[in-house]
């Protein structure tokens, strides 16, 4: 990605910003008890539970109480959940996190998509498996529509859709 632009860092110069805002939310989240969720452009270079990804992106819950060992690394996330009673390892590339939000809310902030791998090989996919709920999707601003709003957090299909700002 081009680092002289967006949320990537400024004029060429410095480390991208993303790892820090990132952190931030999560801060926030975890200072407000809400669940700090994020969502992954899943491609190769993710280490997730493919069962669990749908149109090449995955949710996870990175809250202190759904994960072991988190680091939020500048150019990782890192941590061990479950997924049906399985513990598996998570490996995330910082760029590929789409946004990170507040379950209860919808509160947070997305990012623009990593560039597409080189090889542009498609990724395996998964056995066919009953759909676990709808995915994230992101708003470009945020709306104002009444009839918008998101579903509870206990609603069937999972976290609310997130109301989100994408950064540039």
């Amino acid at each position: 990605m081009d680092k002289s632009q967006g949320v990537e860092g400024g004029a060429g110069n410095g480390t991208s910003t993303r790892p820090y805002l990132i952190r931030a939310l999560h801060d926030w989240c975890t200072d407000n008890g809400f669940t700090p969720y994020i969502a992954v452009h899943v491609d190769r270079s993710v280490q997730v539970p493919m069962e669990y990804v749908s149109k090449n992106e995955i949710v996870l819950n990175v809250g202190f109480d759904a994960t072991s060992g988190l680091d939020l690394g500048n150019d990782f996330i890192q941590f061990k959940a479950r997924f049906g009673g399985v513990a598996r390892e998570i490996l995330v590339p910082v760029d590929h996190v789409v946004a990170i939000y507040a379950r209860e809310n919808g509160q947070g902030m997305a990012f623009p998509a990593p560039e597409p791998v080189a090889d542009g090989a498609p990724l395996p996919s998964p056995a066919p498996q009953e759909p676990r709920r709808s995915g994230l999707r992101l708003a470009s601003e945020v709306s104002d529509d009444e009839g918008d709003e998101p579903p509870p957090p206990d609603a069937p299909g999972g976290a609310p859709r997130p109301t989100l700002k994408r950064v540039k």
